[in-house]
């Protein structure tokens, strides 16, 4: 990561400039003040199969809750009377430079959760000048968020076959995307017993219970569920491959969505000789996987367990970064997973991450109050950022380090 000053006077947003937006949000958005207020907003308007699509994990949730825990095991050591009336969060990543030090994670089917959600995301994320990653199983042709959002990155999961392989990048690379992140902790499909409970399947079947969850939520079936069937038709899974994929109500969904168990370096390889642009490996929670990474010619890495989706018991990402950062060389290090506040952004930053990735509360957002409801979550962590930097002393993200955190696991109620 390299520190950018703005080319132009754009600072990120201050107290004033918040409380000044928020007067201009509808009511639904005036009562969150914080990424965390979503979900209870969220709750309200999807149907329980979709929300439990988002907040659920993998069998007993432990790698979920230990995401987020890990946060509480570091506390600030804040440093004063330092002049931080000119700070700035702006960073440059891969040669960009955006506003803040975050980004939108890719999420799949985001378009159940908002009218056009992948859209939504990427209006606001461009508006913002952060990136937004596009989800491989999303429901709107990769082509379309491109054009609307041309710093877009694209998130694929590697399709088996090598001339599968090679068809998805190639349709990639004429879309004009510029950063391709593979995701490759899905070597497997996650026991993701909690989807089975709040009753989403893979595919999305229709029953008495998914339609009486729809009734009983009008906003969503109205503004969502009825405006995508008669505007566009039944969703498909539209980036999986080089071709249009199956409708999401369809058999063969769990098909194409199958086990990658044969997948290994040689593919990955096969990727950097044909793509030109920047490669980035998501999934990596081991020091020697972030190696080989580099070594292949991997551009940077996400640090990430997948939200606790995969593999349950996995190590939160927060912890793994001190072990990636120390063997990644000149790759740039990012994470994803548990980050709600800007003071989880600047803990990870000072154990080793240059940038983090926010997914689930992003949704939320958007499924609460549509690009409005994204555009003000992100003014929201952008601030905290922007606060918590002044605490610490900083003017600049590059200046904040382990100087400024304190190991208090085991010690109750000093972080938690």
């Amino acid at each position: 990561m390299s520190e950018a000053t703005p080319a132009a006077p754009v600072p990120p947003p201050a107290q004033s400039v918040i409380r000044e937006v928020a007067k201009d949000l509808p009511r639904r958005l005036q009562r969150v003040l914080a990424l965390d207020d979503f979900e209870a907003e969220a709750r309200r308007i999807l149907p329980r199969p979709l929300f439990g699509y988002i907040a659920g994990a993998a069998e007993r949730n432990a790698s979920l809750k230990d995401n987020l825990h890990a946060f509480t095991e570091w506390a600030f050591r804040p440093r004063y009377l330092i002049d931080v009336s000119k700070r700035s969060q702006a960073v440059s990543i891969f040669g960009t430079e955006y506003a803040s030090p975050f980004g939108i994670a890719p999420m799949g089917i985001s378009a159940m959760m908002a009218y056009r959600g992948d859209l939504v995301l990427a209006r606001a994320a461009k508006a913002a000048r952060i990136p937004m990653i596009m989800s491989g199983s999303s429901l709107i042709p990769l082509e379309e968020i491109v054009k609307e959002y041309p710093g877009a990155w694209f998130q694929a999961y590697l399709p088996g076959e090598p001339d599968r392989i090679a068809a998805l990048v190639d349709r990639v690379a004429k879309a004009g995307y510029g950063t391709l992140v593979l995701t490759v902790d899905t070597t497997t499909l996650g026991n993701r017993e909690n989807n089975i409970r709040t009753g989403f399947n893979t595919p999305l079947r229709p029953s008495a219970r998914l339609g009486w969850d729809g009734a009983i939520r009008p906003r969503w079936l109205w503004d969502v569920m009825l405006r995508t069937l008669r505007s566009h038709g039944m969703p498909h899974f539209e980036n999986s491959y080089v071709t249009r994929g199956a409708p999401i109500i369809a058999k063969s969904v769990a098909r194409d969505f199958g086990a990658r168990d044969h997948l290994n370096w040689t593919h990955l390889a096969q990727i950097r000789k044909q793509w030109k642009g920047k490669l980035v490996v998501k999934g990596i929670l081991h020091g020697e996987d972030a190696r080989l990474s580099r070594e292949e010619g991997a551009d940077g890495v996400i640090v990430s367990n997948h939200g606790g989706r995969q593999l349950d018991g996995a190590i939160a990402p927060l912890r793994a970064l001190p072990e990636v950062r120390a063997v990644a060389g000149d790759m740039a290090v990012m994470m994803d997973c548990g980050i709600r506040r800007g003071s989880d952004v600047l803990k990870a930053i000072a154990l080793g991450a240059d940038f983090v990735f926010v997914g689930r509360p992003m949704l939320y957002a958007a499924a609460t109050g549509g690009e409005a409801g994204v555009r003000h979550g992100i003014s929201i962590l952008s601030e905290e950022v922007h606060r918590n930097l002044a605490f610490l002393g900083c003017n600049r993200i590059s200046e904040v380090g382990m100087q400024h955190l304190m190991r208090v696991a085991g010690v109750p109620g000093i972080a938690g």
